[in-house]
């Protein structure tokens, strides 16, 4: 017992040795711990930008029942464009100043597994490959429709058009009627998304653009002038992020005749014609309208609907009844 009251008196002892030492300067006081002041000055971290696809790449690509395809895209701003399919050259073209290519072949694609890869030379002269393929299922019977898929290493294969898609594929984008003005300039109207860009291109060159109004219909005319011939004619519409969504390609041709005109089995529709009309100057009889529509089914979508501008294949009515 008298053990731990010595102990007691030099532990109270020590302390009060410690408080003099420190309160005549002989120690150190023990540091307060810092308090962290908030600091205003501090710029908020923003989130980082999604990173950007690289260039060049697929958009749309869309492929008729005959093997003929519109390919669109993005590359760098004025960049040479080249498609390849099966490894050799299939076609070219330059971007525009907004990075958007837009390629329709001149010749079909071979019947059976097609690759699509692309490129790209930019103005500087550098050359970069994109990572994308497209592969295309070309069928071998006549009349089947193709099968579209984009493949990116990494990333999930897409499907782009499925068989089926082919006539309904165009999605809200349509082309309703080809007209002429007073002074004989074209407009072309159709429909769209509401508020959607649509682009019009004549031989792969861009003509002019317009928006969709609110209830989807847009008309264009362009200033450029159009001259009487044959052009192949490319409608187009974009995204909110300005990339092709949507795409009509089909053959024109900028007459100026008001009549009727049967040339080497083909018609050029003209303002006032109709089917009807048409198949009055071929066969003799009106009814026989029918032979027409069957015969240009890919560009008719509505019988009671063609419009200037459209080239029909008039088939030889003794050769159809057989």
């Amino acid at each position: 017992m008298r053990v731990i009251v010595i102990i007691l008196i030099l532990i109270v002892l020590g302390f009060l040795a410690w408080q003099g030492a420190q309160r005549f300067g002989l120690i150190d006081a023990p540091e307060e711990p810092a308090v962290s002041e908030p600091v205003d000055d501090v710029p908020a971290i923003e989130d980082a930008e999604p990173a950007a696809a690289a260039l060049p790449n697929f958009d749309i690509v869309r492929v008729d029942r005959t093997g003929y395809a519109v390919i669109a895209g993005r590359a760098a701003p004025g960049a040479e464009v080249t498609i390849f399919a099966n490894g050799e050259e299939l076609a070219q073209t330059q971007a525009e100043s907004d990075g958007s290519w837009v390629i329709s072949t001149d010749t079909p694609l071979d019947a059976g597994p097609v690759e699509l890869s692309l490129s790209m030379t930019t103005e500087d002269g550098l050359t970069v490959r994109s990572e994308q393929t497209v592969i295309i299922l070309v069928p071998a019977q006549d009349g089947d429709a193709p099968r579209v898929l984009r493949t990116t290493p990494g990333g999930a294969t897409e499907v782009l058009q499925e068989p089926e898609d082919v006539g309904e594929g165009l999605g809200p984008l349509a082309l309703d009627v080809i007209d002429y003005d007073e002074s004989g300039a074209v407009i072309f109207s159709g429909r769209a998304s509401p508020g959607a860009v649509v682009q019009v291109f004549i031989n792969r060159q861009l003509i002019g653009q317009t928006q969709a109004n609110d209830d989807g219909r847009w008309m264009l005319s362009p200033d450029a002038t159009i001259n009487p011939g044959v052009y192949q004619l490319l409608i187009v519409q974009l995204d909110e992020n300005g990339r092709p969504a949507y795409a009509i390609e089909l053959p024109f041709e900028r007459a100026s005749a008001d009549a009727i005109q049967l040339r080497d089995g083909r018609v050029v529709v003209q303002p006032g014609n109709s089917l009807w009309r048409i198949a009055r100057r071929a066969y003799g009889r009106g009814a026989q309208y029918t032979i027409i529509y069957e015969a240009n089914a890919d560009q008719i979508r509505d019988p009671d609907l063609i419009y200037p501008g459209q080239i029909f294949d008039v088939p030889d009515a003794e050769t159809e009844e057989e």
